[in-house]
């Protein structure tokens, strides 16, 4: 991990694990029911105020609390038009496979490129802090693998335009 990212990376840990403290809660509105609070948002006095954690303008996190979950909406870093094309594609990939993940929101924020949903039941049933390690180790991964994909994508198109240049 860069020493750049360490302190953003720490933010985001620390508040990640404030805001996990979750618990049972069943609808105010339907009776026998318990929705996520922070998609339905059916009472405003079990929302809490969301929290963005920024390292510059394209590089952000929101977290967005409730009583029974949280979101988590990740913005990632994308320099160039390449590595836009690229995180498109990439998260659209991911989150055609949201059912293997268990936190993963098939549709992201608007604004931001993948969101997680962590409710009271994720948390019962798995550990808080590896829900959170999963979060933060997602953080760094992505960037790498964007960053590998974007070498080897410069590399290809090197190799061709060689092929393609011999001939004249």
């Amino acid at each position: 991990m860069s020493t750049t990212l360490k302190p953003y990376l720490s933010a985001v840990r620390a508040s990640l694990t404030a805001a996990l403290c979750l618990e049972n809660f069943e609808s105010q509105v339907v009776e026998r029911h318990n929705k996520p609070e922070v998609e339905v948002k059916s009472s405003k006095e079990l929302v809490l105020t969301p929290l963005v954690v920024s390292r510059n303008e394209k590089e952000k996190v929101m977290i967005e609390g409730s009583i029974n979950s949280i979101r988590v909406s990740i913005a990632i870093k994308q320099a160039d038009e390449i590595e836009k094309i690229l995180c498109k594609k990439f998260m659209r990939f991911m989150m055609q496979r949201a059912e293997h993940f268990f936190i993963l929101r098939r549709k992201p924020v608007e604004g931001y490129d993948i969101s997680f949903l962590i409710t009271n039941f994720h948390t019962e049933q798995m550990y808080k802090h590896k829900l959170v390690d999963f979060v933060i180790q997602f953080m760094e991964d992505i960037d790498k693998e964007i960053s590998e994909m974007k070498i080897t994508l410069n590399a290809r198109a090197r190799i061709v335009a060689e092929e393609f240049l011999k001939h004249f």
